[in-house]
């Protein structure tokens, strides 16, 4: 130890065993035995002299000083982990960038499209973590982010890469009857909504000057638009979702649109990053290769929309 600053190992250990409630997964998730675990956990407790968990039987719980203590860890870890990338880069043993991004639009719109970046610059291994929900730089490791919102976040720097658009409703064409199918077909399945837009439902009928029932909210919800579109094509209802999800599976007839109407939506994609951050070379040739991707989506979505 070092002027009292406790081993990283036994740091690992507690923050894993923290964050996954279980000395078990911190195991499996550090490559450890169950007992190794826990004796780095106990030998940091009393080190520091300080409670940090509570043990009932098998189950564990964090004391007041151990919730805040893991968060503080968590944090230097996460920043160790953006140094160590960032010296690496420095070290010329290739660039590296770590993105924080959508998890839908990450699948069906980034990564399809990752393997034309990496010929253009073979030297920059970007690396993709999942977040849903706004963050601050400061407290993680990312040099930038691909999200959802009405405007760029506080304090970045970036580039809008498009509009959202519309929402549509979607199922799989053996939900609906032969022939035309509308509102009426459509309001007979189960609705399925997401967490993150719980009003979208009532708002696309009210859009299209209809009444929406109370049993229509009753359908399932799913957090992220993967779940949602799984469960479409599972057959298990009908949901709204962004147009440019599933514009080629529409254009396949691997999905159903029962009812032409749309829901206009604000927000849209953004790529941002820290104003107060240096841009490396690696991050300016991302962000320049994306503006021209989302200038190509653009130029698609409007060909679509006129045909």
């Amino acid at each position: 130890m070092r002027n009292g600053i406790p081993n990283l190992g036994a740091l690992q250990a507690f923050e894993a065993t923290a964050r996954l409630g279980s000395f078990s997964r911190a195991a499996d998730e550090l490559a450890l035995t169950h007992s190794a675990v826990y004796r780095q956990v106990t030998g940091l407790e009393e080190r520091l002299g300080v409670q940090l968990l509570t043990r009932v039987r098998r189950r564990i719980a964090l004391t007041d000083a151990g919730e805040e203590y893991a968060a503080r860890v968590r944090h230097h870890l996460e920043q160790l982990e953006k140094d160590t990338f960032g010296l690496i880069s420095r070290a010329g043993m290739g660039r590296s960038l770590h993105i924080a991004v959508l998890p839908t639009m990450a699948a069906t719109w980034l990564l399809p499209r990752l393997a034309g970046f990496q010929r253009l610059h073979g030297d920059i291994a970007v690396s993709l973590s999942v977040r849903t929900l706004p963050f601050q730089f400061a407290d993680h490791p990312y040099d930038a982010a691909i999200y959802h919102a009405a405007q760029m976040w506080p304090q970045t720097t970036g580039i809008k890469l498009f509009d959202e658009g519309e929402l549509v409703p979607v199922c799989l064409p053996e939900l609906l009857p032969a022939g035309p199918a509308g509102v009426k077909e459509m309001a007979s399945l189960p609705h399925l909504h997401m967490l993150s837009r719980p009003d979208a439902w009532r708002q696309w009928y009210d859009a299209q000057g209809l009444e929406y029932l109370p049993w229509m909210s009753a359908g399932p919800r799913y957090e992220l638009f993967t779940l949602t579109l799984a469960a479409v094509k599972a057959g298990l209802g009908v949901a709204l979702v962004p147009r440019f999800l599933v514009q080629d599976e529409l254009a396949a007839g691997r999905l159903a649109a029962p009812s032409p109407g749309v829901l206009k939506v604000a927000e849209a994609y953004f790529f941002g990053y820290p104003s107060s951050s240096e841009r490396s070379g690696a991050l300016s040739a991302f962000e320049s290769w994306l503006a021209g991707m989302a200038a190509e989506h653009a130029a698609a979505a409007s060909e679509g929309t006129a045909a």
